[in-house]
């Protein structure tokens, strides 16, 4: 089991869905992942510039023909950061939630 860690690189909205992408794939194309996140080109690549500077996450860049195609992929440690995120989100969902009482 996963160690709770809230990640404050991870936790802004657009990184989290994009974190959140990424870990239900092997890899995702740069197409896909604007097109699924609804962000531009830039936006998207700013986000993926940070999260690979932080080592959560690696891109390739292949040429298709005429194109140059861009793909992404967690590493372990994005993995392992993400995971984390989730376990310290669990605790504190759990946390707000009353208790139950018997009447």
């Amino acid at each position: 089991m996963t160690a709770p860690r809230f990640d404050e690189l991870i936790h802004p909205s657009t990184r989290l869905s994009l974190v959140a992408t990424l870990a239900a794939v092997d890899w995702a194309e740069f197409t896909y992942l604007k097109d699924r996140l609804a962000l531009s080109d830039s936006a998207l690549s700013k986000q993926l510039a940070t999260l690979e500077e932080a080592g959560y996450v690696t891109t390739e860049r292949r040429l298709n023909g005429t194109r140059r195609k861009v793909r992404a992929r967690l590493t372990d440690t994005g993995r392992d950061a993400f995971d984390g995120h989730v376990a310290a989100l669990q605790e504190i969902v759990a946390a707000a939630t009353p208790p139950t009482t018997d009447t």
